[in-house]
């Protein structure tokens, strides 16, 4: 990740989920008094001091324990602690040091990272805690006290962190690295594919589903650019994620997706499009980051001079909703077309940052508002009066008219069309937010 990155780590039910909303500013993480409700990774956005960062909040760790589930939460805490630039560890001022809490500090200490501690639940304003004072004895320095209900301390915690992230210009370098996520449902070739494309054996590979447990990154440079590769679990359905681990390697994978710039549909060009395959490939489009559909396996299949025509009918049958969406068949075990991926990678990442001005845009809407009269109800006809882009990534465009109510769904995507067809737009989905007179702006 091009940010600094900070780990909240700790025993269980001291606090690190409260702490990690409060400095968030939203309730993302889920805060019970029953340890061990985190169990997975879970990332959020912050500023402080005109420094951007990320907080990722973890689940307790258990030193010694035989549950898989506190050692998978145990894998996800030391994963954190060993991407994360700076770390805060979560004491209890009220149940004081603990044994476990010396376990944790020793592996912290052991990971030569920048710890701060903050000691938690000191809710009362005034002269130092008493009790603060024996958790000198873990060794990290001078503790903090905070107190994650009401915010106090908060901001010595963060002008922490800030001194000790790493100086701005080590991550202004991977401004133009395209971040891309390698999403499908098991036993597809996900890891193959990755493998094929890094020349080495980067990933575990295996006939048996769900060999792949967390999100990977693997940086890449060629002739084409810079890459960031992330190859993730398989997502099964619901109903078939009966272990614990597997429900949040689906999370990993949904995260993928959010952190990504580009998603590669993986598909088996022998099965085709599958019930999973069309709610995985939502989950991409639903987020707004573009896409390309990629037909695994192609050597293994039977083919000949319609094949290829078909498949892809096939698919966009199947997937109706993202006609955007280029379509590519390649094995990952040959290598055959996986070349053309970092092309079509760099024109749907630019197709998604694309920007159109103002008045080609309302060219482009006089135009075919001239060719198709917009709808009426009622003896009332809906007036565009001018349209403007919002943002990108998706490309994001913001109607202004008379009446929300008349701008049907089925005129809005005849609109989306005709900008489509001058702009190609290939690869990426489109937003589109209606105004009507009188609406204020956000």
């Amino acid at each position: 990740m091009s940010k600094p990155l900070v780990a909240i780590v700790g025993r269980p039910n001291v606090g690190k989920s409260m702490l990690f909303n409060k400095l968030t500013g939203k309730r993302t993480a889920i805060v019970e008094d029953t340890p061990g409700v985190t169990r997975d990774r879970i990332y959020g956005s912050c500023d402080w001091n005109g420094r951007d960062f990320e907080i990722v909040d973890t689940g307790g760790i258990e030193p010694s324990t035989n549950s898989e589930m506190l050692l998978f939460m145990r894998r996800q805490a030391e994963i954190a602690i060993q991407t994360a630039d700076v770390i805060i560890m979560v004491v209890d001022v009220h149940t004081g040091m603990t044994a476990a809490d010396q376990d944790v500090a020793n592996m912290l200490l052991r990971s030569k990272k920048p710890v701060c501690l903050a000691v938690n639940k000191c809710d009362s304003v005034g002269p130092v805690n008493p009790d603060v004072y024996e958790f000198y004895s873990l060794g990290l320095g001078d503790p903090i006290e905070v107190s994650a209900i009401h915010g106090h301390g908060t901001g010595e915690l963060l002008d922490f962190c800030t001194e000790h992230f790493p100086p701005e210009e080590e991550f202004e370098e991977e401004d133009d690295v395209i971040n891309v996520a390698i999403v499908g449902k098991p036993n597809v070739g996900k890891s193959s594919l990755l493998n094929k494309i890094l020349g080495e054996e980067r990933v575990i590979v295996s006939n048996v589903a769900g060999t792949t447990r967390d999100a990977i990154d693997s940086y890449f440079e060629n002739e084409h650019g810079k890459y960031r590769f992330i190859d993730t679990a398989g997502m099964r359905r619901k109903s078939k994620v009966d272990d614990a681990i597997e429900k949040y390697s689906n999370m990993r994978s949904i995260n993928a997706i959010d952190r990504a710039d580009v998603c590669l549909i993986l598909i088996d060009a022998n099965e085709g499009v599958t019930d999973q395959d069309t709610k995985i490939a939502g989950l991409a489009h639903e987020a707004g980051k573009a896409c390309i559909i990629v037909a695994n396996k192609w050597d293994t299949v039977e083919k000949d001079t319609k094949t290829m025509d078909e498949k892809t009918a096939d698919i966009r049958k199947e997937l109706g909703y993202m006609t955007y969406a280029p379509v590519l068949f390649i094995s990952a075990l040959t290598g055959q077309r996986v070349d053309r991926l970092f092309e079509l990678i760099n024109h749907v990442n630019e197709q998604s940052a694309l920007r159109i001005t103002t008045g080609m845009l309302n060219n482009i809407l006089e135009d075919a508002t001239a060719r198709v009269q917009p709808p009426t109800d009622k003896g009332r006809r809906l007036k565009i009066y001018y349209a403007t882009q919002a943002g990108v990534k998706p490309p994001h465009f913001v109607f202004f008219c008379n009446d929300a109510r008349l701008f049907h769904f089925s005129y809005q995507r005849y609109l989306e069309n005709q900008i489509r067809g001058v702009f190609g737009l290939e690869g990426t989905p489109v937003r589109i937010t209606i105004r009507q007179k009188g609406d204020k702006e956000d």
